[in-house]
């Protein structure tokens, strides 16, 4: 499977930016049990992806890409806790969850893509 430079540099800036975001956080207990949730899920997006365009099969290649999309939507969720609570800087977290979104359908896409190719 040949990847797309495209997604793979921005789910590596979106990791990134997950990692920047945590750092920022309050180091109060709360702020810092929803950040390493949001940190260990943000950041296993890009590893999928890359896993993905490793793949050896269609097959593998849906599966590394699905599971790269449960990672986003997992880390919307932490997102959403961390907006509700009003931890971390707002304009961060609101620009997280739109490139979460963003990635989600480019990943959504490729994903529809490669199983209307193995349709008989």
């Amino acid at each position: 499977m040949s990847g797309d430079g495209n997604l793979k540099d921005r789910t590596r800036e979106f990791a990134l930016r997950v990692v920047r975001l945590y750092a920022a956080l309050p180091k109060v207990t709360v702020a810092q049990v929803l950040g390493k949730q949001l940190l260990r899920a943000g950041t296993s997006v890009g590893a999928h992806y890359r896993e993905g365009t490793r793949s050896r099969s269609d097959a593998e290649f849906i599966s590394k890409l699905e599971g790269a999309l449960q990672e986003l939507e997992e880390t919307r969720y932490w997102l959403e806790l961390l907006t509700a609570e009003r931890l971390g800087p707002r304009a961060d977290v609101e620009s997280l969850t739109g490139e979460a979104d963003e990635l989600a359908a480019m990943l959504t896409a490729s994903v529809r893509t490669v199983k209307a190719r193995l349709k008989p």
